[in-house]
Parts: C-alpha cells; sequence; structure tokens
C-alpha cells in the first residue's frame, strides 16, 4: 500500500526549538522525550510526523509484535530472544518509524498490555496481548493533550521512557518487553497543567506560539497551499534538505556513543542547577545528556560549554520553581554569569 504523503519537516517555517528538540530525542532516545506547550495549528502534530517520514527504514525480526532489533540482542523480546537460541539466528525485514498516537481515553491495561490467565492455567504457558508500549517500540509514541491523560497511566509511560522496558503483572505472572519509544507530549496549557512531579520526567520542553511577523506568516501560508495545490512536486523541492537532514541524524547516532564530556562541563552542569534551585538531580544528568547529544547532532567528538547553555534552554524551564498558575521562566543572566567564572 502506498504511503500518505506527510508534509516535509524542513519546509517547517520556524519552530526552531520544538525541531531541534525533536531532533535530539530521535538521536537520543534515552533524554526521556519532549514535551511541547502551545498553541493549537503551531505545526506540532505535523512536526512529529515529518520527522519520523525523513528518518530510514530500520531492520525488525520477521513477524515480532515489538519490532525486535535482530542485531541488538540485549533487548530482544522474549520470543526473539528464544529464537535465537534455538537457531543461532533470526530472519529480518525493512521497516519505517512511525507515529503511534496514544489517546486521552487509553486505560492502563490498553496502555500497557495484558496477560491472559485463562490461557495460561488453561495451557500452562504465557500468552500475552501487547498494548500500546509494545506498539510504540522503536517508533515515536505521540500523545496530544497529555495534560488530560490519567496522572497513573502517565506515569506508567514516563517510567517506560526511562527504563526501555515495559513489565506486566498480574497475579503471580510476570512479562516484560522491551519499550524504547521517543516519547512526544503536546498540551494547550489553557486546558490544563501537569502535576509538577510528572513535569520533570519529561526530559525536554519547549513553548510554541504561532509566528508573528508579517513575512513568516505569509511564507507559512504559501507553503501549505502550494503543498496541497501538488503535494508531489514540493516534496520533490525538499528532497535533497530532507536527504542531508536524516543523513546528519544517522551520523550523530552512530556518534553520539563516543562524544567526550570533560570534568568541567559536569561541574558546570552542578553549578547550574545549584544556581537555578532545581529540585534533584534528573536536570543535572539531563542537561549533560542533551549536551553531548547536542555535539553529536554537530559532529563533534567533545561538548562544548555552547551545548550546556544551548541544551539548558530545553532541559531547565520546565524544571524552575513557581507559583500555581504562574509560567516557569528561565534566567539566562545567571547561567551567563556562571560561563564568566569558568
Amino acid at each position: 500500500m502506498k504511503r500518505k504523503n506527510v508534509y516535509p519537516f524542513t519546509a517547517i517555517v520556524g519552530q526552531e526549538e520544538m525541531k531541534l528538540a525533536l531532533i535530539l530525542n530521535v538521536i537520543n532516545p534515552s533524554l526521556g522525550g519532549v514535551l511541547i506547550k502551545g498553541e493549537k495549528g503551531t505545526a506540532k502534530s505535523t512536526a512529529v510526523r515529518a520527522l519520523a517520514e525523513i528518518l530510514p527504514e530500520m531492520n525488525v525480526v520477521k513477524g515480532c509484535s515489538f519490532h525486535c532489533d535482530p542485531a541488538d540482542k540485549k533487548n530482544l523480546c522474549q520470543d526473539c530472544a528464544a529464537k535465537l537460541e534455538q537457531f543461532g539466528r533470526l530472519d529480518k525485514n525493512l521497516c519505517k518509524m512511525r507515529v503511534v498516537e496514544l489517546p486521552v481515553s487509553a486505560t492502563e491495561d490498553r496502555v500497557v498490555g495484558t496477560l491472559d490467565i485463562e490461557h495460561a492455567i488453561k495451557f500452562g504457558e504465557k500468552k500475552f496481548e501487547i498494548g500500546i508500549l509494545a506498539e510504540a517500540n522503536r517508533n515515536i509514541l505521540y500523545v496530544d493533550e497529555i495534560n488530560l491523560l490519567d496522572d497513573h497511566v502517565v506515569d506508567v509511560l514516563l517510567d517506560a521512557a526511562a527504563m526501555g522496558i515495559n513489565t506486566v503483572e498480574r497475579e503471580s505472572m510476570s512479562y516484560s518487553h522491551p519499550a524504547k519509544f521517543v516519547l512526544v507530549g503536546t498540551m494547550n496549557p489553557e486546558e490544563g497543567d501537569i502535576r509538577p512531579q510528572l513535569l520533570d520526567r519529561f526530559g525536554l520542553s519547549v513553548v510554541v506560539s504561532g509566528e508573528h511577523e508579517v513575512e513568516q506568516r505569509a511564507k507559512v501560508i504559501k507553503r501549505r497551499l502550494d503543498y496541497e495545490d501538488d503535494p508531489q512536486e514540493f516534496l520533490a523541492g525538499y528532497e535533497v534538505e530532507q536527504k542531508d537532514l536524516s543523513e546528519k541524524i544517522i551520523k550523530a547516532q552512530h556518534l553520539l556513543p563516543k562524544v567526550q564530556v570533560g570534568e568541567e562541563l559536569l561541574i558546570l552542569a552542578a553549578k547550574i542547577a545549584i544556581a537555578l534551585e532545581v529540585d534533584g538531580h534528573r536536570a543535572d544528568i539531563t542537561l549533560i545528556k542533551a549536551a553531548k547529544t547536542l555535539a553529536a547532532f554537530e559532529g563533534r567528538g567533545k561538548t562544548e560549554q555552547k551545548d550546556i547553555r544551548q541544551a539548558a534552554a530545553l532541559v531547565l524551564p520546565h524544571r524552575m520553581r513557581r507559583r500555581p498558575f504562574e509560567e516557569s521562566t528561565l534566567d539566562l543572566q545567571k547561567i551567563d554569569e556562571l560561563f564568566v567564572e569558568m
């Protein structure tokens, strides 16, 4: 079946922070996802689907419900691990990364999956019915209006995103499977907020709004109309840019494990977290992870101070202390003063 045309990622006007945050999470899913706050009609869902489209096809184990990577033997599901042990190899297919959407009405069972107790009693073997987390493994999990989702379900999502594993327990049985995905949550702050404890669990956050410059808004209109008028011609016009970005992301994924971070930058990250009175250590750790990913995206094998500063704008705003109904703000001047002291 022919894939539906998707608006090109590189054709999206503005929203640079949002696009960067999405790219960084694709390069390094361990960042813990991105929360995008903003009004409707600001290309949030368009950007998510467009990013998935430019990524190359990936190898998956043939017939596997979890889309296991045949080359990643440490993160195979139970069935694939058993097949590998029995046959010494795994058949594979090529598959495109896709966007798995989680509806606001989703129950915990629909998200994590269920164990069939009756089947276990009758046949003496586990039978697991997959949930959304299984479908999302090695894909993008997109949750629109995440602030309206049940807090417990959000907790489950964030736990799986952080650990890369989903475990379901029922009666005396348990079942685990890989659940490594890029978590993208979007919300309109006017419709309610997320508890601070859950907010802190998101790796990055950005605030988006409509373009306020006449030229930029006109560019948005023109590109959208051109796309609707002749999608194929419009897509062809961005083919080179799309390919260049795709290759840059792939190179960054391979370079990331080799990127080094100097001791002085670890100290700087700690000083920033203390100066801004950020609770816990998650912010410091994510700040370093994001800085490393930025360095990899720029093709560098060593993290620099500018990476820390750029990462701070994505990692820290939603972790700042605030009063109820007050927006978090990041004091970049405090950060700049720490850079001067280095």
